[in-house]
């Protein structure tokens, strides 16, 4: 009765889950809340500046100016739409979705100051004398697109067009709107085709009215367009575009397929390797990752997240550390089914002892991801996010929603005298009458010996580091604009480009660039990159010139020096306090040698990338350091697990008398760990490379550094941090003749939790 019922309530879980998921699935990835660089808009970061003399941007003028982009973001009718205020004196704007990106951006950063003026350019009226909210969208009696304005004082108005009636012939009241004193001029502009002023009508009669008409060769968008902004009133501030993108409706679109499929074959992929290689066990780790992926979009939209595709791939990487939690778990049970014990004692033994690592290696990695999060920008915000999202619902439901479910198939006896469903084969297997310990099972690494060739490991290291060094000093990085200034563009063509094609188009329409790159796998995307900083309209132009050759609208993104200098003293920064804090909560968990040779391991892993980079002339943008931070989590994830065992081994020695014990503990430790590191990195490993041959061009390169980064990672896990811990630790056996390990280990505060 007990065996069916446990047996029972586990198959209706998986029912609870299959309905729940299966039924909702489609409504929540609708609910997704799309990032523009899956469907399309544009960001703009405006620096908050004074209008005149003598004015001061205070937190309240800041918040008025945030009130009336909100106001004029309204007339566009954006459904979801972002406005943040940064560093007190900076607002970011963030509109997805929307397809007529040059008028939008025109309408925020108008600064909407209407005044009428005589042909002199002498002022007589301004926006105070209108009626707030005032103006409307209509038609006149000709049935022309009108704008129609409501005056506050009647007999003013008529005073004003009295004087403009005798100044018979140039007898023009001529409306403009953000006229620049000293810049702008009636004589000037009265020439062109097409005048900054929005219409100058003849006045030949006083008119005592408070009713007044604005007229011109309007469409009735772009009479309901301006008779919004003047009802969201002048901004009360100057705004100076200092960061900017811009996303064609079709590259989102392309990224957003490519990314979702490459995911599904990463995550596939994974699902397929747990089933094969632990049977049973897999089986429930796949449930537990499908549910981790559910509720990933779930609580994502409980937040009000908004998805991008370095989301997408956090996403994705969140499966690679629920796999992991699940893969350490499975081989401790493993190797307590291997000294002899039933399947019960195995299971709660394996839990147990893999708890710690599995909680060390999170809590890094979470570390990691909210330094990202503090320091990042935009999308790589938002990566950060999902991130710390991942982490905290992969150890859901990899440590608890797995063992709940393993549990109720282990007690309920079906799995007894059955290792098979750890995918263990019954020769491995010890009998018990042997009083094995889990640390004296062989391995099928027992002839590799590490500790006494570190020597050559170190060697190895040092030559790709001088090496990496040297190509650094000549090639130097090819940073992106994201850390200098300037402009990059991205097209999209229905056919094949060349770089000679691209240029010849760019040097016709005006805009010549040195810096072209073709990508994309038919070689349809051109990447081009401009060491200037383009204004608003020198980015329309070129967005309008590209489009009428290509097809596509073009993706833009401009970076001012300013922004430039800030991003990258942000990268170091990040990259400093996390490593700091790592080596801190090593130390705390572990000892201090351990937190420095997991940092020098980690300084290794992020310079090997970086050097990579430089060597293949790849892009390096904000996405390179957070896939840098990102490694620094997964890498110390190997460092902890080896240090884990190491200092089991260490405990079970109780005492070290000689250097050769310590070499014994770390090829011992390197031995049992060196599996489950094989199969947690070639699960990530799987993943990534995904994303690096299936996912969309922009996240190409962050993937690649990833890819690097994770075989770095695993290298030097074992051939490095290991290592150099054993030769810090010789130094202090050298002093003391003699360790009390458990002694030294106590003082650390490292006793592990009770489960």
């Amino acid at each position: 009765m007990k065996t069916r019922g446990r047996i029972v309530a586990f198959l209706l879980l998986l029912l609870l889950f299959a309905g729940t998921i299966g039924g909702t699935a489609k409504q929540v990835a609708k609910d997704v809340s799309l990032g523009l660089d899956l469907q399309g808009g544009f960001e703009v970061l405006y620096q908050v500046e004074p209008l005149r003399d003598g004015q001061k941007i205070t937190e309240d003028v800041v918040a008025d100016t945030a009130r009336a982009l909100t106001n004029r973001i309204d007339v566009l009718g954006v459904s979801e739409p972002s406005i943040q205020i940064e560093s007190g004196n900076r607002i970011r704007v963030q509109l997805a979705g929307i397809e007529d990106q040059e008028s939008a951006r025109e309408m925020l950063s108008t600064q909407a100051n209407l005044t009428f003026r005589d042909t002199n350019d002498r002022l007589l009226l301004d926006g105070d004398d209108l009626v707030a909210g005032g103006a409307k969208s209509t038609f006149n009696d000709q049935g022309q697109p009108i704008v129609t304005l409501k005056m506050k004082d009647a007999s003013k108005f008529g005073e004003i067009t009295s004087e403009i009636k005798e100044m018979y012939p140039n007898n023009q009241l001529v409306i403009w709107l953000d006229f620049e004193e000293g810049v702008d001029s009636f004589a000037e502009e009265v020439k062109k085709p097409d005048p900054k002023f929005i219409s100058a009508p003849n006045v030949s009669q006083t008119i005592m009215s408070s009713d007044v008409e604005i007229s011109g060769s309007f469409t009735v968008d772009e009479t309901k367009q301006l008779a919004g902004i003047l009802n969201a009133g002048a901004l009360p501030v100057k705004l100076d575009e200092i960061y900017s993108t811009s996303v064609g409706a079709q590259f989102g679109e392309q990224a957003l397929n490519k990314t979702v499929f490459a995911a599904a074959i990463g995550i596939g992929l994974v699902l397929l390797f747990m089933l094969v290689y632990y049977r049973v066990a897999g089986f429930v780790a796949a449930v537990t990752l499908s549910v981790y992926v559910f509720l990933v979009l779930v609580v994502f939209n409980l937040l009000n997240g908004v998805l991008t595709l370095p989301g997408i791939a956090a996403v994705v990487l969140g499966v690679g550390m629920a796999v992991d939690a699940n893969i350490l778990t499975y081989e401790r049970i493993r190797e307590e089914l291997r000294i002899g014990g039933t399947v019960k004692e195995a299971f709660r033994a394996g839990s147990r002892s893999s708890f710690t690592a599995i909680l060390d290696a999170n809590v890094t990695t979470l570390l990691a991801a909210v330094v990202l999060f503090i320091f990042g920008t935009s999308s790589v915000k938002g990566f950060a996010t999902m991130l710390i999202l991942s982490i905290l619902l992969s150890f859901l439901t990899a440590v608890w929603g797995s063992r709940m479910l393993l549990g109720l198939l282990v007690h309920s006896n079906i799995l007894d005298g059955k290792p098979g469903a750890f995918g263990l084969s019954r020769k491995m297997i010890h009998p018990k009458s042997e009083h094995l310990d889990v640390l004296e099972l062989t391995t099928r690494f027992d002839r590799l010996d590490f500790a006494n060739n570190r020597r050559k490991f170190f060697t190895i290291s040092i030559g790709l580091l001088v090496a990496g060094a040297i190509i650094l000093g000549v090639f130097k990085l090819n940073l992106g604009i994201d850390f200098s200034q300037g402009t990059r563009v991205e097209v999209l063509s229905d056919n094949p480009l060349t770089i000679e094609e691209v240029e010849a188009s760019l040097d016709e329409a005006g805009h010549p660039a040195d810096d072209v790159l073709v990508s994309g796998d038919n070689k349809d995307i051109a990447v081009i990159r401009y060491k200037e900083d383009f204004s608003q309209e020198e980015i329309n132009k070129l967005k309008s010139d590209l489009s009428a050759e290509y097809g596509h609208d073009p993706n833009v993104s401009t970076v001012s020096p300013t922004v430039g200098r800030e991003l990258a003293e942000n990268a170091v920064k990040a990259l400093a306090i996390a490593m700091i804090g790592i080596i801190i909560y090593v130390a705390f968990r572990f000892e201090w040698r351990m937190g420095v040779a997991s940092i020098v391991s980690l300084l290794h892993d992020a310079f090997f990338m970086i050097a990579l980079f430089s060597f293949l002339r790849l892009e390096v943008d904000i996405t390179f350091i957070a896939a840098i931070l990102t490694i620094v989590g997964y890498s110390i994830n190997d460092t902890i697990v080896t240090f884990d065992r190491i200092r089991e081994n260490l405990h079970k020695m109780k005492k070290i008398e000689t250097e050769e014990d310590l070499a014994n503990v770390v090829n011992k430790s390197l031995r049992q760990t060196l599996g489950r590191s094989v199969n947690t990195v070639f699960t990530v490993l799987v993943v990534v490379l995904a994303l690096m041959l299936f996912g969309a061009e922009s996240i190409r390169n962050f993937s690649i550094a990833l890819f690097a980064g994770l075989i770095a990672g695993t290298y030097s896990s074992i051939f490095i941090a290991a290592q150099l811990w054993l030769v810090l630790k010789k130094r202090e056996i050298k002093k003391k003749g003699s360790l009390d390990v458990q002694k030294k280990e106590r003082e650390w505060g490292s006793d592990e939790p009770v489960v």
